[in-house]
């Protein structure tokens, strides 16, 4: 088939984690003989943070303007067997506006926050999907399963629901054999307002309490205004070529969850998955659905305040913790790669296009 895909961003992962699974969902898409092109809306701090400007499994294109995009590239799209568009797409509504409106060309909307999504189409205030777009999407690809899929089909009218969960790469994703912990417990991933109350209970409370620990959080745009405990380091950006090394060098790694995603459940992270395929022990909090991914106490541990995860950390044994880490790797290199992924997508495309 031939693929063109409406991220936004390929080309640079900083300050967002789309990056990393669109790399592995088209490099395995291209892999089983699709052609996609890849249209990225330029932005200053993607320009100035490129780290693959070339992708080599597809082509890329930056573009400035949709009318520039549009009107240069438009036959392009028009002669597409599918148009995907991602959420948090700039201008994402006048894109899905443009190419829902074309007859001939099937067009699919990928969400990689659904719960998010739902929550602000409920209170009118998404910025890349609007309520009577989604049914004119004649397929709508969910990061999240459960009780999202029957409230986009029911509530919102969407003709197709699939659920298509975030993956790992296993080429970037795997345990450092030589590396030995330098932390802890270490938690990867961007601010959000949402996401830093679980986050200071689960890892700042213990590393409050515990002086003797180590602890690490990397990611950008935490405020400055933010007072981390003296045992906690801190790194600004990790690319993703380097999350091997950071997951590999702690005890545990920490997966939080936003808000709307644990209230609606079925949400794994691709942070989740990418620590497990390192091999490296996941301590996260609960949500509905977590069981249909990992077993509790056998491939994750579930912490739901600051004494289960210090508990983990001082009391659980040194064998069973790197037991349960390599049975969580088993887990996620069976059922969560990008090459899943790719499969998954190639028979969503198909089906929802009757099989053409």
């Amino acid at each position: 088939m031939k693929l063109i895909i409406f991220g936004l961003s390929i080309t640079s992962s900083w300050g967002n984690g789309h990056a990393t699974t669109y790399r592995g969902l088209v490099r395995e898409l291209a892999r089983r003989g699709h052609r996609i092109t890849f249209f990225e809306r330029e932005a200053p701090w993607h320009a100035t943070n490129r780290d693959l400007p070339s992708p080599p499994y597809c082509r890329t294109i930056l573009y400035s303007s949709l009318e520039q995009c549009f009107g240069y590239y438009g036959g392009e799209i028009g002669n597409a067997d599918w148009v995907i568009v991602g959420s948090y797409v700039p201008e994402g509504i006048k894109v899905g506006e443009r190419v829902t409106r074309r007859g001939n060309v099937p067009a699919a909307f990928y969400d990689f926050d659904t719960p998010v999504t739902l929550a602000k189409l409920a209170a009118s205030a998404c910025g890349y999907l609007q309520a009577d777009l989604v049914p004119r999407y004649k397929l709508y690809l969910s990061c999240a399963g459960g009780a999202c899929l029957g409230e986009l089909k029911y509530r919102y009218g969407a003709q197709t629901v699939r659920p298509l969960y975030y993956s790992v790469d296993p080429e970037l994703h795997y345990p450092e054999t030589e590396l030995r912990p330098l932390w802890d417990l270490g938690y990867l991933g961007s601010y959000s307002p949402v996401r830093q109350p679980p986050l200071e209970q689960l890892l700042c409370h213990p590393a409050a309490s515990w002086q003797e620990g180590r602890f690490a959080v990397a990611g950008p745009q935490y405020p400055a205004t933010i007072n981390w405990p003296p045992n906690t380091e801190r790194f600004e950006h990790l690319p993703p070529e380097r999350h091997r090394t950071f997951y590999g060098s702690q005890r545990f790694t920490l997966n939080v969850t936003r808000s709307d995603m644990t209230k609606m459940g079925h949400s794994p992270s691709m942070r989740l998955f990418e620590a497990a395929a390192c091999g490296v022990p996941v301590i996260s909090d609960y949500w509905r659905g977590i069981e249909d991914f990992f077993v509790p106490g056998k491939e994750i541990l579930i912490a739901e305040n600051s004494a289960d995860v210090q508990r983990y950390l001082r009391e659980f044994p040194e064998a069973e913790r790197l037991a349960l880490g390599q049975r969580a790797r088993a887990k996620v290199l069976a059922a969560h790669t990008a090459a899943h992924r790719a499969q998954e997508l190639e028979a969503y495309l198909l089906a929802a296009a009757g099989g053409k």
